[in-house]
C-alpha cells in the first residue's frame, strides 16, 4: 500500500468518534460507511497529506483517488474528491472516462455524490462543455447515483448562468423519476439556474408542475417569490 494511503487512514483512525459517527449515520437512510469524523478535519487531513503527493503526476494522483473511492469509507472518498478537484487545471478529455467510472462504481450516497460532482465534475463540464452529452446519458442510467449525478454537476454552472437549455433537457429527461434523491438532485438544479434566469425557470416549471413530483418542483421554486411558489404549487 503507498505510504500516503497508509498515513491517511492512520490519522482518519486517529481522529474517528464513536458519537460523531451516529451523528452521521442519522443523515443517511441507504446504508454508509464512516469513521466518524468532523469535516473541518477531514479536510484538514486531505490538505495536509495532499501537500506529500502534489508533486507527483496526476495519472499516480488519480490512482490514490481510485484506491480512497475503493475503501467505501465515506471520509475516503472526500478526501478523493479534494484532491481530484485540487488538479483541475490539469483535466483534459480523457479524464471523463475516469469521473464517469468513480460516479458509476463507488458512489453509494448523496453525500459523496454532491461532492465529487458540484466540483471535480462541474468544473471538468465547464471546461469542456461538449460532456455534457455525457451527463444526458448518465441521465438515463439505471444508477440512481448516476441520475442525480447528470443533475448536480450542473449546480455550480446553473448559479453562473450557464448551460442553461442543458439543465432544462435533463430536467426534463429526470422529470418523472420516482427517486427522491433523483427529484431533490434536479429540483435544486433548476432552483440554482432560477438565480440568474427566474423567469425561464419559472415557465419550465408551470409547463411541467402537473408531471413533475412535488419534492422536485418545491426544491426547483424555493428561491422564488411568495407569490410565483403559490402560483407554482397551485392544482
Amino acid at each position: 500500500m503507498d505510504e500516503i494511503i497508509e498515513n491517511v487512514r492512520k490519522e482518519l483512525i486517529a481522529s474517528s468518534d464513536q458519537k460523531t459517527r451516529e451523528s452521521g449515520m442519522r443523515f443517511f437512510r441507504e446504508e454508509v460507511n464512516l469513521y466518524g469524523i468532523k469535516s473541518q478535519v477531514v479536510r484538514e487531513i486531505s490538505r495536509r497529506n495532499f501537500v506529500l503527493v502534489k508533486e507527483r503526476s496526476k495519472h499516480d494522483i488519480f490512482i490514490l483517488c481510485d484506491v480512497l473511492w475503493k475503501s467505501g469509507m465515506m471520509e475516503e472518498s472526500f478526501i478523493a474528491c479534494d484532491w481530484s478537484h485540487r488538479l483541475n487545471k490539469k483535466y483534459k478529455p480523457e479524464d471523463f472516462a475516469i469521473f464517469e467510472e468513480w460516479v458509476s462504481m463507488y458512489v453509494n450516497n448523496w453525500a459523496s455524490c454532491d461532492t465529487f460532482c458540484n466540483h471535480t465534475v462541474g468544473d471538468f463540464i465547464q471546461m469542456y462543455p461538449q460532456y455534457l452529452t455525457g451527463l444526458k446519458k448518465w441521465a438515463l442510467s439505471d444508477n440512481r447515483w448516476m441520475r442525480r449525478a447528470s443533475a448536480v454537476s450542473l449546480i455550480i454552472p446553473a448559479r453562473r448562468g450557464k448551460f442553461l437549455p442543458d439543465i432544462f433537457e435533463i430536467a426534463g429527461l429526470l422529470l418523472q423519476d420516482r427517486d427522491d434523491m433523483v427529484q431533490k438532485g434536479y429540483g435544486w438544479m433548476l432552483k440554482e439556474a432560477s438565480k440568474p434566469y427566474r423567469n425561464e425557470v419559472f415557465d419550465f416549471v408551470m409547463r411541467e408542475r402537473l408531471l413533475m413530483p412535488r419534492t422536485a418542483l418545491r426544491y426547483a421554486i424555493e428561491k422564488m417569490p411568495p407569490e410565483l411558489r403559490k402560483k407554482a404549487m397551485a392544482r
